[in-house]
């Protein structure tokens, strides 16, 4: 059966990769131990971001250079799937600089809201594993392509955005704080959490197929990715709702 996924990172050859004679197999209680340092280390960096340790002077030269930097990994760690020890981590510190930074400057304008989409985030993440795990809710063929397709498209309306952006122009009212653009957001969000569950399916099939140990790191960099990208699209939602409200 093919699989599909909406993360770029768990693409339909993910796990395609033969085990080397002797090589340890990827399992579940690694991958999840990773995905948890992983977890750490962008705590730690954003903590520092946060706290703008390295100058307020260095704030957009930060928020900017990681971005960049964490696109760069991350194409790296997709393309040489290997390399995703020294990869994520990596990656997990670019991502925790740049997510500490937007942060911060978030919360200067919306006070309380970084906590409440830092606590949204994770507990969006503890339900969709626990319905998960429980067998409530298992991905099917039409689901995957499903997700798959709204994240393609949501992908394709921020290319269009972003290109618009260098020319004064936007997308009429997704970015706003109208029924519409929230409407919007509130249809990202829900595709993004989603997503959990397909990196879940992903990392499952990975351990049944023996998929080398170097995986487990991969794995986690999947999730990272997801997580990364929900909590950003929860910040953009909850940014909107309190633009709303004023």
């Amino acid at each position: 059966m093919s699989m599909k996924s909406g993360n770029p990172a768990l693409k339909t050859n993910t796990f395609a990769v033969a085990r080397a004679r002797g090589e340890e197999a990827m399992t579940l209680s690694g991958t999840v131990n990773k995905t948890g340092l992983s977890i750490l280390i962008l705590l730690a960096t954003a903590s520092l971001a946060w706290n703008h340790v390295f100058g307020v002077a260095m704030i957009q030269p930060i928020l900017w250079g990681s971005m960049i930097a964490g696109l760069i990994v991350a194409l790296v760690t997709v393309f040489k799937q290997s390399w995703a020890p020294v990869t994520t981590p990596a990656y997990a510190a670019i991502e925790g600089l740049f997510l500490g930074t937007l942060s911060s400057l978030f919360e200067l304008r919306y006070p309380g809201i970084v906590i409440n989409a830092v606590s949204l985030t994770f507990a969006v993440l503890a339900a969709l594993l626990a319905a998960y795990s429980s067998g409530w809710i298992r991905p099917s063929e039409n689901f995957k392509l499903g997700i798959a397709a709204a994240t393609g498209g949501i992908f394709l309306v921020y290319m269009v955005s972003m290109g618009l952006s260098f020319f004064g122009k936007s997308i009429p009212l997704i970015h706003e704080s109208g029924l519409v653009g929230i409407g919007f957001s509130l249809f990202v969000v829900t595709i993004a959490a989603l997503n959990l569950v397909l990196d879940f399916d992903f990392i499952e099939t990975g351990v049944e197929r023996g998929a080398p140990k170097y995986m487990e790191w991969y794995g986690a960099f999947g999730l990272l990715v997801t997580l990364v990208w929900l909590y950003l699209e929860i910040l953009r939602l909850l940014a909107k709702l309190q633009d709303r409200r004023r």
